[in-house]
């Protein structure tokens, strides 16, 4: 482990102690009096005027807009400390999540859901023996991977899965392997199987955060028709058809999804006969479903980040209403929607807003009856709502003339 010098001092513009004992991880550059030229993942003290007591302590991002990752409160952590505290945390982390986890039925998992777990600025994935890294930004990236050797650290750390091989992923360049192999393997999720492929795949091959979302959707799906939309490797439309669904379209844009999609439902022992497979554009799909007036008893639209920053924000919004306005159009009279968004600035109000909106201008009406976040595994803290990326509102789709009164006796 590298050896840190004596942390600056920086101060802030404005008191933000409340929000930091309150859990918020983040300092943003502009709340700085004078940022500091320092090189990413330097370890910093906070404080809220000149010579005041440390307030808190993280890690510099030089790149960021967010500067800060707060790790600690109070002074910062003695170098020679700072190694087996983050140990500590993984261990904490890793035994939270297999406390609920029946490991012969689900081997795949968050172990590290960031600031979340007190390790802000990286989640770790584990997919059966193996892990995966996600660093955001510079700054986590050269203080865990680079200063605290993060992968050989999990291992020692993950004895209790454990782990063999470990994947390293930044937002730009390849993906760093140590122990890996490039080969695909299968992991469990609630007893079904899903190949995936840490390497290339996009977040493995299996997006983590919707399992239990998928486990209860999947009750309300047998002997139904059941179309998923953005369905990447087909894990809603394993589930129904496990479930007991009658008919499963899976629609993604990228072949090689759906070619992974079949994959898997071969490995479960799926029938092919009852499954569809559509390699195209969802709106391009939903726009000739509704031409041909083809109708599914459910319907899940779970779409990629419409909004990455907050600029993109309206444009994200239009987009929302229009997928679901163009979803309300093919489920069938009295069916389901489930709709997701994993986009963290669209939040909760804004996106059931959405799909309220769109599927007033599909001449229906969106009844809720369900609404979650992300797993078990990725925990919110309540004092950084920045957390709260996921959204998954299940509901009726009725004809919007349907009178909701209660006939007069």
């Amino acid at each position: 482990m590298a050896s840190f010098p004596t942390a600056p001092v920086l101060t802030l513009r404005k008191a933000l102690g409340r929000a930091l004992a309150q859990g918020h991880p983040w300092v943003y550059r502009q709340a700085l009096a004078s940022p500091p030229r320092l090189p990413s993942g330097s370890l910093v003290m906070l404080t809220e005027a000149q010579n005041a007591a440390p307030l808190a302590w993280g890690f510099w991002d030089a790149e960021s807009t967010i500067a800060v990752r707060v790790l600690g409160m109070g002074p910062v952590m003695a170098a020679p400390q700072l190694g087996p505290e983050i140990k500590a945390r993984l261990e904490h982390a890793l035994a939270r999540r297999l406390d609920r986890l029946a490991p012969e039925r689900t081997n795949a998992f968050r172990w590290v859901h960031g600031e979340a777990d007190a390790l802000p600025g990286i989640h770790v994935d584990v997919y059966g023996h193996h892990a995966t890294i996600r660093y955001d930004g510079a700054g986590a990236h050269a203080f865990y991977g680079e200063q605290l050797a993060l992968p050989e650290l999990l291992v020692t750390a993950g004895q209790a899965v454990p782990i063999s091989a470990v994947v390293a992923r930044r937002r730009r360049g390849q993906p760093e392997l140590t122990g890996a192999t490039a080969e695909p393997f299968v992991v469990r999720e609630n007893g079904l199987q899903f190949m995936v492929d840490l390497v290339h795949g996009q977040k493995g091959g299996l997006f983590l955060d919707q399992r239990e979302n998928r486990a209860r959707l999947a009750d309300l799906c047998a002997g139904k028709r059941v179309l998923n939309l953005f369905g990447y490797t087909g894990a809603f439309s394993v589930y129904a058809a496990a479930a007991g669904a009658a008919w499963t379209d899976t629609v993604d844009v990228a072949a090689p999804a759906m070619a992974a999609a079949r994959k898997n439902f071969e490995l479960n022992g799926l029938a092919l006969d009852c499954a569809g497979f559509h390699a195209e554009d969802a709106f391009a799909f939903l726009e000739r479903a509704i031409n041909a007036k083809e109708t599914w008893d459910v319907v899940i639209t779970d779409p990629p980040s419409f909004a990455p920053n907050e600029k993109s924000l309206d444009t994200a919004l239009a987009a929302y209403r229009r997928l679901h306005a163009l979803a309300c159009k093919v489920v069938a009279p009295g069916g389901l929607l489930a709709a997701a968004s994993c986009s963290s600035h669209v939040n909760r109000k804004l996106f059931l807003d959405t799909v309220t909106n769109g599927a007033g201008a599909a001449a229906k009406r969106f009844e809720l009856e369900f609404f979650a976040g992300a797993g078990f595994d990725h925990p919110v803290i309540a004092g950084f709502p920045e957390g709260d990326y996921l959204k998954f509102a299940l509901g009726r789709v009725v004809d919007a003339s349907r009178s909701t009164q209660m006939p007069r006796l």
